[in-house]
C-alpha cells in the first residue's frame, strides 16, 4: 500500500522538517491565517468543481464547429450582437464549441448564389420568405429546404421626412391605393403634381417587391385600372433605388421640383436611419389597407450532420429572451407583431402592429416578378411621322392643326419612356427626300441620353417634333416607309428590348400615286419577315376624322407583326394609347388580335 497523508498536526498543516518551528505566544496572526488560506483553497477547489459541474455539457475537447451564417444586412447587426454573446458563454455539441459568425449579404443575391450551387453558408436568414418561395419554386432552387423558422418581422410601410409629413397629409392620404395614384405617369393632373415617389427595386430588395405586391393587390381590390397600375408602374421604374439607406437618406435632400418625396421601406429601416442621421428624420406612414411583412426566415444549408446541430442550438438561442430583446432592441417586431422601445409613438411608430395583408403565393410573386421585368425591358422604337398635305388641316375643336395635334401626341408618348430607351424619328409623305423616296430621317435611333449634333437625342427630338411642317402638296407613302423601316429595326435588332415601329398619322391610309408598295404587297412582306423570335412590331395610332376610314388596313398591318392599330379620340386619350402599347410588354409576341 501507499503512504497516506495523516494531516494530524498544525491545525491540519504537516510541516517538512526544514520547516522553522512556530513560536509560541505572540499575536495569534498566525492562527487566523491559516484557516483563511485552507478556506481560500476549499473555494478555489469548489469553484473548479462548479465549473466543471456547470460546463460539463460544454466540453471542447474535441475542437470547435464553426457555424456560418448569412444575414440579409438589416439584421445582420442584430444577428452578430447575439452570436457574439453566445459563442463567448460557451456551447458545444459532441463535446465541440461553436463558434458563430454572421456575414452580411443581401438576399437577392445569396439567392443568385445559391441557385448557382456556390453559396458555403451554414444557415441562412432571408429578408423575406417571398423569395424562398420563388426560388424554390425554379429549377435551380427545386432542392433547397423549406424555412424551419422566422427570427423578426418588419411591416413594410411608406416613408416621408417628418419635416414634411403634414403637408403630404394635405395631399394625400397613406395607402398603397394613394401610392398608385400619385406615381401613375398617364394621370399628370393627379397627385402626382405635388409629390414624388421614390421605389426600391424590387429584383434587388424585397421590400420593394412586397410594396409592389401590396400596391398591385390594393389596385386590384379597389378596382383601378389595369392601364393606371401600368402606368404608375413604368414611373416607379424610374425612380428606383436598390438600398433602404439610400433612398432614406434622399428623402431628406431637397429636390428642384418642391415635391414632397414620398417612399418604401421597412420599419426597422427607418428606425436605423432615425438612429445614424438624428437631424434628418423620416417617418413611417401607415398604409390604410394594411401591409405585407418582411419576416426574416431561416434556412439549414448545411448537410453537415454537427452543424446542423449547431444551427438548431443557435435558433433556439434566437427564440429566448435575450436575444428577442435585442432583436426588438434593433427596431424589429417578435413573430406576433409586439415591438420593442425603439418603435416608440414618441418617435414617429405606431406600438401596435399594422393589419397584415395575406401573404402572397408563390405564383402571384412570380407572375408579378414577370409583369415587372417585361414592363421595363429596354425600348428601341423608330416612330414615323406622316407630314402628308392633309396634316395641315386643322382639328376641329381645337386652336391645332393635324400636324400639331400629332407632334404633341409623339411629345407626350416619348415622355413616357425610360431615359435609356434608343429612339429616333422619320418624317414621311411623298417625295420627301428626293424623287421617288417617300421619307426622310429626322434623328436617327439611339439612345436619348446621346448626344446628336451637339444636342441630347431627346432634346433633338423634342425640337424636330416642335417645328416639323406639313407638305402641303405631299400624298402619304406610308407602304414604300414602311417596308423601309422596318428593314432598318429588322437590321438593327436588339434581342435585350421591346423592337417597334411606330406610325403616328391622320388615318388617310396608304395614298401614292406614283404606285409603289401596295396594300397587298406591304402586307406580304411584313408577314414573311416577321419573327416571333426576333420579333419587331408596328403600332399605329391614328388621330383625326379621317382615321376610320383606314382602320382595317391599319388592323391588318398591326396584326401581321404582332402588334396593334390604335384611334385617339382626342389629345388626352394618347396617354391610353401609349398604356395600351407598354401593356402589349407583357404578352408580346403572343397577343391576340
Amino acid at each position: 500500500m501507499g503512504r497516506h497523508r495523516t494531516d494530524e498536526l498544525d491545525d491540519g498543516y504537516r510541516a517538512s522538517e526544514s520547516a522553522p518551528r512556530r513560536r509560541s505566544g505572540g499575536s495569534g496572526r498566525g492562527k487566523v491565517l491559516v484557516p483563511l488560506a485552507g478556506a481560500v483553497a476549499l473555494a478555489v477547489l469548489l469553484g473548479v468543481a462548479a465549473f466543471v459541474i456547470f460546463n460539463k455539457d460544454h466540453n471542447c475537447s474535441a475542437g470547435k464547429i464553426a457555424l456560418r451564417v448569412t444575414a440579409s444586412p438589416d439584421i445582420q447587426p442584430a444577428l452578430s450582437k447575439i452570436a457574439a454573446s453566445y459563442t463567448k458563454a460557451t456551447h458545444s455539441i459532441d463535446d465541440k464549441c461553436v463558434e458563430v459568425s454572421v456575414a452580411k449579404e443581401s438576399t437577392a443575391k445569396t439567392a443568385v448564389t445559391l441557385a448557382a450551387g456556390k453559396s458555403a453558408t451554414d444557415l441562412w436568414v432571408a429578408d423575406s420568405s417571398m423569395v424562398i418561395a420563388r426560388l424554390r419554386g425554379d429549377e435551380a432552387g427545386a432542392g433547397l429546404p423549406e424555412p424551419s423558422g422566422s427570427v423578426a418581422v418588419s411591416p413594410i410601410v411608406l416613408a416621408a421626412p417628418k419635416s414634411a409629413a403634414a403637408k403630404l397629409a394635405g395631399s394625400l392620404e397613406p395607402s398603397w391605393s394613394g401610392l398608385i395614384a400619385a406615381s401613375n405617369v398617364a394621370n399628370p393632373d393627379g397627385p402626382g403634381k405635388k409629390i414624388r415617389v421614390l421605389a426600391l427595386d424590387p429584383q434587388k430588395n424585397s421590400a420593394g417587391l412586397g410594396a409592389l405586391l401590396a400596391a398591385a393587390g390594393a389596385a386590384k381590390a379597389a378596382q383601378v385600372s389595369e392601364k393606371a397600375l401600368l402606368g404608375s408602374l413604368k414611373q416607379l421604374s424610374r425612380t428606383l433605388v436598390a438600398d433602404p439607406s439610400a433612398l432614406l437618406a434622399s428623402l431628406t435632400v431637397k429636390s428642384a421640383d418642391k415635391k414632397v418625396p414620398l417612399g418604401v421601406a421597412t420599419e426597422q429601416n427607418i428606425w436605423a436611419h432615425n438612429t445614424k442621421k438624428p437631424d434628418a428624420q423620416v417617418v413611417p406612414l401607415y398604409p390604410a389597407e394594411g401591409t405585407l411583412f418582411l419576416d426574416f426566415p431561416l434556412l439549414v444549408l448545411t448537410k453537415d450532420a454537427q452543424v446542423q446541430k449547431a444551427a438548431a442550438a443557435f435558433q433556439k438561442e434566437l427564440a429566448g429572451d435575450s436575444a428577442v430583446k435585442t432583436l426588438r432592441d434593433y427596431g424589429f417586431r417578435t413573430a406576433d407583431g409586439k415591438g420593442g422601445t425603439a418603435l416608440s409613438k414618441g418617435e414617429g411608430f405606431k406600438p401596435e402592429a399594422p393589419q397584415a395583408l395575406a401573404a402572397p403565393d408563390a405564383k402571384t410573386v412570380a407572375s408579378l416578378s414577370q409583369t415587372w421585368s417585361r414592363l421595363n425591358l429596354g425600348t428601341r422604337l423608330l416612330a414615323l411621322l406622316d407630314v402628308s398635305g392633309t396634316m395641315a388641316l386643322p382639328v376641329p375643336g381645337t386652336q391645332m392643326t393635324r400636324m400639331q395635334a400629332i407632334s404633341k401626341i409623339a411629345t407626350e408618348g416619348m415622355g413616357l419612356y425610360e431615359a435609356n430607351a434608343e429612339i429616333g424619328a422619320w418624317a414621311f409623305s411623298t417625295h420627301l427626300d428626293g424623287q421617288g423616296k417617300d421619307w426622310k430621317e429626322l434623328v436617327p435611333v439611339g439612345p436619348l441620353s446621346e448626344q446628336v449634333n451637339g444636342v441630347l437625342r431627346k432634346q433633338a427630338l423634342a425640337q424636330q417634333l416642335a417645328t416639323v411642317q406639313a407638305k402641303a402638296t405631299g400624298d402619304t407613302g406610308l407602304n414604300d416607309t414602311l417596308k423601309a423601316a422596318y428593314k432598318e429595326m429588322l437590321d438593327g435588332y436588339q434581342k435585350d428590348k421591346i423592337n417597334v415601329v411606330l406610325v403616328l398619322t391622320d388615318g388617310a391610309g396608304n395614298d401614292d400615286p406614283d404606285g409603289g408598295v401596295s396594300n397587298d404587297e406591304i402586307l406580304e412582306y411584313l408577314k414573311s419577315q416577321f419573327d416571333p423570335k426576333r420579333p419587331v412590331s408596328i403600332l399605329l395610332i391614328a388621330f383625326g376624322p379621317d382615321a376610320a376610314k383606314g382602320k382595317k388596313q391599319m388592323d391588318a398591318i398591326a396584326q401581321a407583326t404582332a402588334g396593334e392599330a390604335f384611334i385617339a379620340k382626342d389629345i388626352l386619350g394618347v396617354r391610353d394609347v401609349f398604356l395600351e402599347g407598354m401593356k402589349r410588354r407583357l404578352c408580346a409576341p403572343k397577343c391576340d388580335g
